[in-house]
């Protein structure tokens, strides 16, 4: 990733979109310094609570991990351990960063298992992980995650894998979460629908780079990338009949990337100017802004 500038406040939710490859989950990993050799981070700072991520010691950034910063991942039930009862991994998890003791830990398990809803928690605490369905795994991670009381959640394609209404379910529970112990959650996702229903703002990737931010009724209304109006092109409405489009072409190389614009391989309105250039960061209104040399508003679809 190169460029990437993105501002998080208390208590919203904020979706990262972009096609797979596009560095969502990079991004994500990248805050909490866990991205595996041969990539690495070469520059850039994190800010975060006062201080620059990038720049602690290993053992400070470790006690970040889990206690201030959390992530959800993907696959559910890789993230647990198969033979220890979800219970038990909550509690040991509750104990290293809160410093609780035994019986404290497990009751802290209870209230957070009864918190993602999880039914019966006593009974389901006792469970291992391939005794429980996706959708109860997910719910079970993410209270994993909260054992620490983090104030950033990043969820990475949490709904990866569940059906449609285990994954409606899934995301209600992260908003409820969010408004009732003010988390600030990064939804990491290539589901602009599910942005659509539970997000503040969204930010934009494409090749490394966010190429537009805004909220989320900023964004939808009036899409100022081409990027942008081209992945709103391709959702299918129920409300009325629309005309889908395709994004053009292919992410280009981020092992190779081209001059200029990363996008103007695949754009429509691309000029010499962003063939050698990096476009310029447009503020547009209420903190709306776009990666475009030619930022433009797409005719209404339908």
């Amino acid at each position: 990733m190169e460029g990437l500038s993105l501002d998080l406040w208390p208590g919203e939710m904020v979706g990262l979109v972009g096609e797979s490859g596009s560095g969502k989950s990079v991004t994500a990993l990248s805050v909490l310094r866990l991205i595996e050799p041969p990539g690495r981070i070469v520059g850039g700072s994190a800010l975060f609570e006062g201080g620059d991520l990038l720049a602690l010691r290993e053992a400070d950034m470790a006690a970040v991990r889990g206690r201030r910063i959390a992530m959800v991942f993907q696959n559910p039930r890789a993230a647990l351990n198969p033979v220890m009862p979800v219970g038990e991994q909550i509690a040991r998890v509750a104990a290293h960063h809160l410093a609780l003791s035994r019986s404290a830990a497990r009751a802290r398990a209870l209230e957070l298992l009864e918190q993602v809803q999880v039914p019966e928690p006593a009974r389901r605490a006792r469970a291992y992980a391939h005794e429980l369905s996706g959708g109860m795994c997910q719910r079970v991670t993410i209270a994993l995650a909260l054992a620490g009381g983090p104030a950033l959640l990043l969820a990475d394609e949490p709904t990866t894998g569940l059906d449609v209404t285990i994954q409606a379910a899934i995301l209600d529970l992260l908003r409820d979460l969010q408004h009732a112990v003010g988390l600030t959650v990064v939804l990491v996702t290539h589901d602009l629908g599910l942005v659509a229903e539970t997000c503040d703002r969204i930010a934009v990737m494409h090749a490394g780079h966010l190429v537009e931010v805004g909220t989320v009724r900023q964004v939808f209304a009036a899409p100022a990338h081409p990027y942008t109006a081209g992945l709103l092109g391709a959702i299918p409405r129920i409300d009325r009949a629309v005309t889908m489009t395709s994004v053009p072409g292919d992410l280009p190389s981020l092992l190779d990337p081209p001059a200029g614009c990363r996008f103007a391989g695949r754009c429509d309105r691309v000029e010499d100017a962003c063939l050698s250039a990096d476009p310029p960061w447009i503020p547009l209104a209420d903190g709306h802004r776009v990666f475009c040399r030619l930022p433009g508003v797409p005719a209404p679809r339908g």
